[in-house]
Order: structure tokens, then sequence, then C-alpha cells
């Protein structure tokens, strides 16, 4: 399962094909090719799935989901939080499956 996470975007590619992402910390690069052009800026926070920004969403919203994600971890014991980790590992990775095939 592929959980969406709110990420604020730190960088968008010149093209604006591509965006970098900051998730808690972490930081990945996300397709933007779901979304309209110059739809997305630095500072916005967005949905991602299978590393494609889905939409945008507000601020507080974002902030408050953070929020909750983060008592969700804090309960979790470290074998969960592992898996968490690896299964947004595949998501990521049939996310580039994905965009290899349409360049193809």
């Amino acid at each position: 399962m592929c959980l969406s996470i709110p990420s604020k975007v730190v960088k968008v590619s010149d093209d604006k094909t591509m965006c970098t992402v900051d998730t808690m910390g972490v930081q990945r690069d996300a397709n933007l090719m779901m979304m309209d052009d110059d739809d997305v800026k630095i500072g916005d926070y967005v949905l991602l799935h299978i590393g494609f920004v889905m939409n945008k969403i507000d601020e507080d919203e974002a902030l408050s989901s953070i929020e909750t994600y983060k008592e969700i971890l804090e309960v979790m014991d470290e074998e969960d939080r592992k898996r968490a980790i690896l299964e947004d590992d595949e998501c990521k990775a049939r996310s580039q499956q994905y965009v290899e095939e349409i360049k193809s």
C-alpha cells in the first residue's frame, strides 16, 4: 500500500516536469506530469502517489496531516516502521518503471 504524506516542494526543474519534495526531512524527486504547467511552485504542499504529484493541498491541512502521521509513527514498533519505509521504496520503484514505460 502506498501512503500519501503531504510533502513540501523545495525545487522545481527548469522544464517544470519534475520537482524535489521534502517529506518529514526526506527529500525525493517527484514527477509533475499530472499537474498543469506552472501549477506547482516552491513552498507548495502536495500529495504524491507512486512518485507523481497528484494535487496541491492547503498548508494548514498539510501540517495537520503530518502531525497525525508523526503520532502514528510514535506508536509503531521498529519492524512496522521498517516495513512502511520498504513499501515506500517499492512504490517509488513502480513509479520509475511506469515513467520508463511511458518514455519508450
